[in-house]
């Protein structure tokens, strides 16, 4: 189950950005290439319930979050082409996602979002971590099921990580979440 879970809000967030404007085809063919592919049977009424489950929103910062998987951690790096730090990658994914423009550091991310309970978590929530001996001194984007997207450091690139291993639990800041406008949060704007 816990592997199911992200593969639910990838698949999900997939869905939402391959979602076929008028004219382009239908979600039957959607589902068609997913059953084709076993998708639809491994995985049965869960995906049905992710589909309802996640918001707009949400799936749009995933979606754009995972298109960085793979990108290079390089220090003050904000850009694709150049690297991501942690907190470069979280503003580049909330200003091409949703428009929203965060300040540039991940303590400045964290006095600029709403706190949040850890157990009030959803994608697209902000999670942030004490890893330089400093509150706030990291961030990363919660997908689901205790994960989170991040750009880790150098020598290595943004991927996604479980905030239950030790490492991660031990340094856990807390969580925050982004209000665009007119009150709306990332979260809640279903």
């Amino acid at each position: 189950m816990r592997r199911v879970i992200p593969m639910l809000l990838l698949i999900t967030c997939a869905l939402a950005q391959a979602a076929p404007t008028e004219g382009e085809g239908s979600f039957d063919d959607m589902n068609q290439l997913l059953e084709e592919r076993g998708v639809i049977s491994r995985l049965g009424s869960q995906l049905k319930l992710a589909r309802n489950n996640v918001g707009e929103r949400a799936s749009d910062l995933v979606m754009s979050a995972m298109g960085f998987l793979g990108v290079p951690y390089r220090y003050g790096g904000n850009s694709a082409d150049t690297g991501f730090d942690c907190s470069g990658l979280v503003r580049a994914v909330f200003e091409q996602s949703v428009g929203k423009i965060l300040p540039r550091r991940a303590d400045e991310q964290a006095a600029a979002t709403q706190t949040i309970d850890r157990s009030e978590l959803k994608p697209g929530d902000l999670v942030f971590f004490n890893t330089m001996r400093r509150a706030f001194s990291h961030v990363g984007i919660y997908v689901g099921d205790g994960k989170f997207i991040h750009a880790p450091r150098t020598g290595a690139s943004v991927r996604v990580e479980d905030m239950r291993m030790s490492y991660w639990q031990t340094r856990f800041n807390g969580a925050r979440r982004v209000t665009l406008q007119g009150g709306a949060d990332t979260a809640s704007s279903r």
